[in-house]
């Protein structure tokens, strides 16, 4: 009793100390202070730079800088660090793009330094090393000579923080719509603060990027009062029920994965991935797997069909897919298509591997052989881009890649971002909406946006929604060609052609 008495108390005594601190900061023009007392961030900081894109020189200013973020009392809750590329001269004439990778936990590094920035290093690609040295060379497939770009760390990835207390900070950034509401203010605050409202605007999202971009697209339009020209979802997370319960009676979650898993191995025998070589695949995916899967295990006819349809796409052994009823999850294709050389493959490109540390074991005991190769040359190309090539000197960890983010995030997924699209797509018929892919991602596979594309409607226009695949995995611009691919859909798509 006593226990139930002292906690309203308690909370009464919190409430009145938060009235008086407010009451005192009103009184003498200060905002409430935050609750964790770091060292300032250094000021904004720009240097000049140049790079050779799609064979043209182009000059630009790199800048490295900080967003406030407040709560609706004027409290600094947070620093939101960017690093803005624009070409000087134009100003509101030129389009500008703002960049978020995904995670949750992700910093927008892989698409700066790996895909759309003047500047890349190394990774996401077979062979490459965490020993690799991470020295930044121009990058002929960035999108810098046609639109500034504006890469966006949300709070606890790259150099961005919180002032929260961990608890606080959580309610306050780690859940899917506040993170739509704050991130939306960031890009309105750089809008406004650089004078570009009345440019061209435009997202890309890559991953749970991919989740971001619709929702803010939508957030940005109707609560924001700033219309979007265009926006990007590079391999997205755009419906993660579809992708999860594997012993639910729906096929849909082994639908989803064949079609990669089929591209992954076409790619091991050498042959060229289109549209007309996976047809075939998604034809059988689409009608008779699911006839044989509904039929259910106890109809042997049906699961040998199955098996032996699915044994023949994947490229594994006949004997364990039959075992597995037809039903091959991820990781056991991960770690069968090259077992006979040790090597296990990663869910995001099935075509890098690394050595297996434990290849007799039952389980899977690695991490994915990609993720682990890419957070070195990430973090020291960027670090190194920040504080010696920009000068923009902090005493900070950086994060390319929080695993406290993840592990943190309120995965509370009833907001889809497919509800958010659709609406945007409905309310602005002028704005560009493009959807790209590897055939080889496992983690975001391609079919999935197929399936969700051709269940929307036309919204008056054929290819409402424009959906183009490219060899490689999550992170296909890694592969030059692909990367270049990429680079001509996406002038297309801000109507500026090749």
């Amino acid at each position: 009793m006593f226990a139930l008495l002292a906690t309203p108390v308690l909370a009464e005594k919190k409430t009145d100390a938060k009235a008086a601190e407010a009451q005192s900061a009103a009184a003498t023009g200060e905002a409430p202070k935050p609750d964790l007392a770091l060292p300032p961030f250094p000021a904004d900081k720009s240097v000049r730079q140049s790079a050779v894109i799609a064979g043209k020189r182009i000059d630009y200013v790199a800048t490295v800088g900080t967003i406030p973020v407040h709560d609706e009392s004027g409290k600094l809750t947070g620093e939101v660090v960017f690093t803005a590329y624009t070409v000087p001269g134009r100003g509101a004439d030129r389009p500008v793009t703002f960049a978020f990778n995904g995670g949750p936990g992700a910093a927008s590094v892989y698409l700066n330094l790996g895909a759309i920035g003047p500047k890349v290093v190394p990774f996401g690609k077979a062979g490459d090393a965490p020993s690799d040295r991470p020295i930044l060379r121009d990058n002929a497939n960035s999108w810098l000579d046609f639109t500034d770009l504006v890469f966006i760390d949300p709070i606890g990835t790259g150099f961005s923080r919180s002032r929260l207390k961990p608890e606080d900070t959580k309610k306050a950034f780690y859940k899917a719509d506040e993170d739509i509401h704050y991130l939306s203010r960031v890009v309105y605050d750089w809008l406004v603060t650089n004078k570009r409202l009345t440019s061209r605007k435009y997202l890309v999202g890559e991953s749970y990027g991919g989740y971001r971009v619709p929702r803010l697209a939508y957030y940005l339009q109707s609560k924001m009062g700033v219309g979007l020209s265009g926006i990007t979802m590079v391999s997205p997370y755009l419906d993660p029920p579809a992708l999860g319960d594997r012993d639910a009676l729906s096929p849909l979650p082994w639908m989803l994965s064949l079609p990669s898993m089929a591209a992954g191995h076409f790619e091991r025998e050498g042959k060229t991935l289109t549209e007309a070589m996976m047809a075939d695949v998604e034809r059988y995916d689409r009608t008779e797997f699911v006839t044989d899967y509904l039929a259910g295990r106890r109809d042997k006819a049906a699961t040998d069909r199955l098996s032996a349809r699915v044994a023949s796409l994947t490229g594994l052994d006949p004997a364990l897919v039959r075992r597995l009823d037809g039903r091959i999850d991820i990781s056991t294709y991960l770690r069968e298509i090259r077992r006979d050389q040790g090597l296990v493959g990663s869910i995001y490109d099935s075509n890098v591997t690394a050595f297996d540390p434990f290849p007799a074991s039952s389980e899977a005991r690695y991490n994915d052989p990609l993720l682990d190769t890419l957070i070195a040359p990430t973090t020291s190309g960027m670090v190194d881009f920040v504080t010696n090539t920009v000068g923009w000197s902090v005493d900070a960890r950086y994060n390319a890649l929080s695993t406290e983010v993840n592990e943190a995030w309120d995965r509370d997924e009833k907001d889809s971002p497919v509800t958010d699209l659709r609406k945007a797509i409905a309310v602005d018929p002028k704005m560009a909406v493009t959807i790209v892919h590897g055939w080889d991602d496992l983690s975001c596979p391609y079919f999935a946006s197929r399936l969700l594309i051709q269940q929307m409607p036309s919204f008056g226009a054929a290819e409402r929604i424009k959906l183009h695949m490219y060899p490689g995995g999550h992170m296909f611009y890694a592969r030059p060609d692909s990367g270049s691919a990429l680079r001509r859909d996406i002038l297309a798509a801000y109507g500026m052609g090749a």
